[in-house]
């Protein structure tokens, strides 16, 4: 049985942001360690004939009410990014750039990208805003935008998109745990369930 947990998420997902706060401590909980995936979700909208939730009519109003309510039962900031929803490629290609580097830090950039968006309502298609944030968790900004116009990254997040589409991730945020399959921020007491007692 792998030790790893599969955490694969949008940085422009709500869901995906509020999951951000607990997967590393329901791994830890059970002795797991949490490989974090960014991806694009445009890819996954395309293949099982959907769109962004606030695009889709009345689900898109419930969805508007639902962010906001989650914010509040589970405690966290919450502030709709002005370019919400869209596909933040820099973001994404940064932290697989970081993650060339050192993987730890990188689950620190991707957690201080996801802030940025939602506790701070700030924009991630903004590359000043992406190279901050880099910079605030000890990376070079200089040097990530570089990286990140580079074909070795591009190339690396397009098989991170995939790959989540290959093994049937279709949302955000999408746990994969022994093979489990979980998607959803609500589905993640389940995914503790799972681990706690070895499945059902």
């Amino acid at each position: 049985m792998s030790q790893l947990i599969d955490f694969y998420f949008d940085f422009y997902s709500p869901y995906g942001y509020f999951a951000s706060y607990k997967i590393d401590a329901i791994a830890a909980r059970h002795g797991r360690t949490v490989n974090w995936h960014p991806i694009l979700l445009g890819p996954a909208f395309k293949a099982v004939g959907s769109k962004p939730l606030l695009e889709i009519p009345l689900v898109g109003e419930y969805s508007a009410h639902d962010f906001k309510r989650t914010a509040r039962l589970e405690g966290v900031p919450f502030i709709m990014p002005p370019t919400f929803p869209g596909a933040t490629l820099a973001a994404a290609r940064a932290f697989y750039w970081a993650n060339t580097i050192d993987s730890e830090t990188a689950k620190a950039l991707a957690k201080a990208f996801y802030k940025a968006a939602f506790a701070e309502g700030r924009d991630l298609f903004d590359l000043n805003v992406v190279a901050e944030v880099t910079t605030q968790v000890g990376f070079n900004a200089d040097e990530m935008l570089a990286a990140i116009q580079t074909d070795a990254i591009k190339n690396k997040l397009k098989q991170a998109v995939q790959d989540s589409l290959d093994k049937g991730v279709f949302g955000s945020p999408f746990v994969i745990v022994d093979g489990e399959k979980f998607w959803g921020n609500d589905r993640l007491t389940q995914v503790d369930q799972w681990l706690a007692t070895g499945g059902w």
